[in-house]
């Protein structure tokens, strides 16, 4: 029942809530282990070893103005797995249900049989802080299915698309075409055989692993009663501002921008999804490009889109 936790957290005031939110409400505390990446300044305290257990704790620090932007971070929040059975890659300011742990372990365990592997994922519900009180805002206590935004489509100079969370009134798993990467659920085997891909920047993360876990036969679903929840970063969360690694303090510290690796970024999306050949962060053989078409309704080579990818799988 081992669960590796892979965390970048980039200037996040409440990264240390987040361990112990997931630890306090954990069904099985000391078998977690907790990979973080903390891109945080000098001035701000490390994490200890000892504040989180039972838990077990891997901690990597990097100054902000050395760091490559969050698929880099996540990168090396994977190398820091060490064999445990399960593994779940969320971000640094979430909420958990009691035994989030058991029932995530349970929904995977009951969508496997007889597929060649699943991933769990969503953009969760959101949750605030009111004073020190953390209160949960769901729009729904079922399903979370992704679609493409309403409205949206490819632009003319990359493959990236943007997506949403719909709510579903549904009690049973729906199987989807996208993914959140704050809150991916899966084997530890996810680990070994889809290594992150640090030459992504940050849009377009999504598709590409996506696309990797599904060419390769791998199938997401979106479950019901999703037990995370996600601070998003508004003027209503509560918390103090979070910066982000695009910000212009930021990037004027830096010998290389943001945008720099962003379109570097676009253009590693735009070579997966020709088929290029990229190793261990390419596409697989066990479905084309033309199923995922036919299945999502998105269509990367031709930068085309059908109804289906703007409705919930199967609605």
């Amino acid at each position: 029942m081992s669960i590796f936790i892979s965390i970048a957290s980039y200037c996040d005031p409440v990264l240390s809530f987040t361990l112990s939110r997931a630890i306090a409400t954990a069904r099985w505390p000391d078998r977690l282990h907790f990979g973080v990446v903390d891109q945080s300044p000098a001035a701000v305290p490390t994490l200890k070893t000892a504040t989180f257990a039972p838990a077990r704790l891997s901690y990597v620090r990097v100054e902000p103005v050395y760091a490559r932007g969050p698929c880099w971070a996540r990168s090396i929040a994977m190398s820091l797995y060490s064999g445990e059975e399960w593994f779940f890659q969320i971000d640094s300011h979430m909420e958990f249900d009691l035994h989030w742990d058991h029932r995530l372990i349970e929904q995977a365990r009951a969508l496997a049989a007889g597929r060649r592997g699943v991933v769990l994922s969503a953009y969760p519900n959101p949750f605030v802080f009111e004073g020190a009180r953390v209160v949960r805002k769901p729009a729904t206590q079922k399903v979370l299915a992704h679609v493409v935004k309403p409205g949206t489509g490819f632009e003319p100079d990359h493959p990236v698309l943007p997506f949403e969370a719909h709510p579903v009134e549904c009690d049973e798993a729906l199987p989807g075409f996208h993914l959140a990467a704050g809150c991916l659920f899966g084997s530890g085997e996810l680990v070994l055989l889809f290594p992150y891909d640090p030459w992504f920047y940050f849009h377009g993360e999504e598709q590409a692993y996506a696309l990797r876990l599904f060419t390769h036969g791998w199938d997401i679903f979106h479950v019901p009663g999703l037990p995370v929840y996600h601070l998003y970063n508004t003027p209503e969360s509560g918390a103090p501002p979070r910066p982000l690694h695009w910000d212009e303090a930021h990037e004027r510290e830096r010998e290389r921008s943001w945008w720099e690796l962003e379109q570097r970024s676009r253009k590693r999306l735009q070579a997966l999804v020709a088929g290029a050949p990229m190793g261990a962060y390419g596409l697989g053989r066990a479905r084309s490009m033309a199923d995922y078409t036919d299945f999502s309704g998105i269509d990367f080579r031709a930068r085309t889109l059908n109804s289906r990818a703007y409705n919930v799988f199967g609605r």
